[in-house]
Order: C-alpha cells, then structure tokens, then sequence
C-alpha cells in the first residue's frame, strides 16, 4: 500500500499536531505558519475537486471554476478510484455536517 511509503516520525508529528487543532481559527494559524499560500491553496484546490468530482460534474466545470489544471483533476479522480480512502473519508463527513 502506498500510504506505507510515507509513514515516519516526523509525519506523525505532523499529524499530530493538526489533530491537536481545535478550531478553523486555531487552523488558519497554524497553516500560515507551516505553509506557504501557495501550498495551502493547492491543498484546498484539490479537495474542492475532489468534491465535486464527487458530485458528478464535469472536468470542464472543474476547470473552470477552481482553475484547476486537467492535470490536477486526472490525479485528483485515480486517487478517488484507486487511491487510499482519504477523500472518501473527509468528504463524507463534511457532507454528514
């Protein structure tokens, strides 16, 4: 399993530490300071593909309203078809709130 491939102390520390966040607030914080706008946005660029792939629309829709690259959208789908779960699991929740 590909997910193997990333497991490590330091990660672990990583998601440690934004499993301890409590709040949006306490996230918009610590993001700023961990990652530049750039990874940031490209990180919430590829879930809001995700989301609506999900949701069935198009890769021209996609495009078009997150401006994303066709690129960004096939990687985004095999992870959705043949990926680890992760979207599926986030995506549910956010749905069930």
């Amino acid at each position: 399993m590909q997910i193997d491939k990333l497991r490590g102390k330091q990660l672990d520390q990583l998601f440690d530490a934004i499993l301890s966040l409590k709040t949006r607030e306490e996230c918009y914080k610590f993001f700023d300071d961990v990652a530049t706008m750039n990874e940031i946005q490209s990180l919430a660029q590829r879930l809001q593909v995700a989301k609506m792939l999900n949701e069935g629309s198009t890769y021209n829709e996609i495009e078009r309203q997150t401006k994303a690259s066709t690129a960004t959208i096939s990687r985004v789908r095999r992870c959705l078809d043949y990926g680890s779960g992760g979207y599926e699991t986030v995506l549910s929740r956010m749905i069930e709130k």
